[in-house]
């Protein structure tokens, strides 16, 4: 519970984000109770407060207008009508998005102040302005190897291999990676409710998130595990926060925090790149594998339509399975060469031409067996007084199928299919 603390006196100093609860919230005993509900208080508050401020009144003034309200019939709706008017008008100093939040914050203090208002109220269109940042592993590798610690190392494949939003990464602890996950070649992560969006409440109860971490987001999870525990002096426990400030006291990284990290591994790698970014990065190569709807939404930790308990142990062995299709997209850290389609068609090409000859030739194998009569096998090359084969070394050569047709016409015979798409042949 937050307490209602003495306010700091202090005219110089601006409210902002970080301290909104210190020099305004503690003001008033319904704010703070309200924010009791709340996981992101500060920001609420934050939005909360600079709607007061636009319409100049206190949060007891605006609930005592929907006691006016109460009073009248039929009500005046004074209180949205304000609120209708807040978001309408073109107010200098508010974006379109920070009207939008603000009026979610009005509407969620009014609600848990028991004075719900009308839900066509304090409507805000968002309009993208802005396009989606463009994502490659060439960018996720620039990230990765612009990070300062394995903290940070760690982060970048856990959220992209994940998928799992900011907020939730700052409620994380050890106890939610499956049993024994540093012997699993693709661990789960299992999430509960009330870490995910809605917090279970309403339409998101029951929902739950289960996803995987790639092989290379298991290796630098355990580097940072090991790193971390070196930094503490002591082993980490189930209910430990997985991340963790790279500094004494080593406290748990916060919401704030995650925002702060991410724009500092933008700005050192010289990319644009956000946590939802990392969200995008799965949910596309997902739809690459053709993963059906609900399997996407439960690795998303999103609400699953039509379907009953879907997260029993087979139901996960099942989706992990299909998890594995996608890791050759999802996996970025080590480059690999990547071979142009047209390239890969060619050498299809060739493959089936090169088969095309050998069956020419008779030199295909066959695929079945075919008891061969005694009388007809092939007599054992003739031996020297050494016990070896008396065919000089001259007499066999090793070379690409590329080049048999030649060695064919001249009198040259297959002996051998190597692997490596090379045969030894015989004069």
């Amino acid at each position: 519970m937050l307490k209602v603390l003495s306010v700091r006196k202090t005219s110089a100093e601006k409210i902002v984000v970080r301290n909104v609860i210190e020099l305004w919230a503690n003001q008033y005993p319904e704010v703070i109770r309200w924010l009791t509900f709340l996981q992101r208080k500060k920001q609420a508050a934050y939005y909360f407060y600079r709607f007061c401020q636009w319409a100049q009144k206190t949060p007891p003034e605006l609930l005592a207008l929907k006691e006016k309200d109460s009073s009248v019939s039929p009500p005046p709706n004074i209180v949205e009508k304000l609120l209708d008017d807040f978001c309408g008008q073109d107010i200098s100093g508010f974006t379109n998005s920070q009207k939008y939040n603000s009026a979610i914050s009005v509407k969620s203090f009014f609600k848990h102040s028991y004075r719900d208002l009308a839900r066509a109220s304090g409507v805000v269109t968002l309009e993208k302005v802005k396009a989606y940042n463009p994502l490659s592993k060439e960018i996720l590798r620039r990230l990765f190897n612009r990070a300062l610690n394995p903290r940070d190392r760690a982060l970048i494949p856990f959220a992209t291999s994940t998928g799992i939003a900011k907020e939730t990464l700052s409620m994380l602890t050890w106890a939610n990676l499956e049993q024994n996950w540093e012997n699993k070649d693709l661990p789960c992560i299992n999430i509960g409710s009330e870490m995910l969006k809605g917090h279970g409440r309403g339409k998101y109860k029951g929902v739950r998130q289960i996803t995987f971490l790639t092989p290379e987001a298991k290796r630098e999870l355990i580097n940072y595990k090991e790193w971390i525990e070196q930094k503490l002096g002591r082993k980490l426990a189930p209910q430990d926060h997985i991340w963790r400030q790279t500094c004494k006291p080593f406290e748990p990284v916060t919401y704030e925090a995650f925002g702060n990290i991410i724009t500092v591994l933008s700005n050192n790698a010289r990319v644009d790149f956000s946590w939802h970014d990392a969200r995008r990065w799965i949910n596309t190569n997902l739809e690459q594998i053709g993963i059906s709807s609900n399997w996407a939404r439960k690795i998303r930790g999103r609400k699953v339509r039509g379907e009953e308990a879907p997260y029993s142990q087979p139901a996960i062995d099942q989706l992990r399975e299909k998890f594995r299709e996608a890791i050759p997209l999802l996996e970025f850290t080590t480059e690999r060469p990547q071979v142009p389609k047209e390239v890969q068609e060619r050498l299809a090409q060739m493959e089936e031409e090169q088969k095309a000859l050998k069956r020419q030739y008779g030199l295909m194998r066959e695929k079945r067996h075919i008891k061969v009569p005694k009388e007809m096998e092939a007599d054992e090359p003739e031996k020297c007084s050494d016990d070896k084969h008396c065919d000089s070394e001259e007499n066999f050569k090793q070379i690409a199928e590329t080049e048999l047709l030649e060695y064919l016409k001249t009198g040259w015979k297959i002996t051998h299919n190597l692997a490596n798409g090379q045969v030894i042949i015989q004069r």
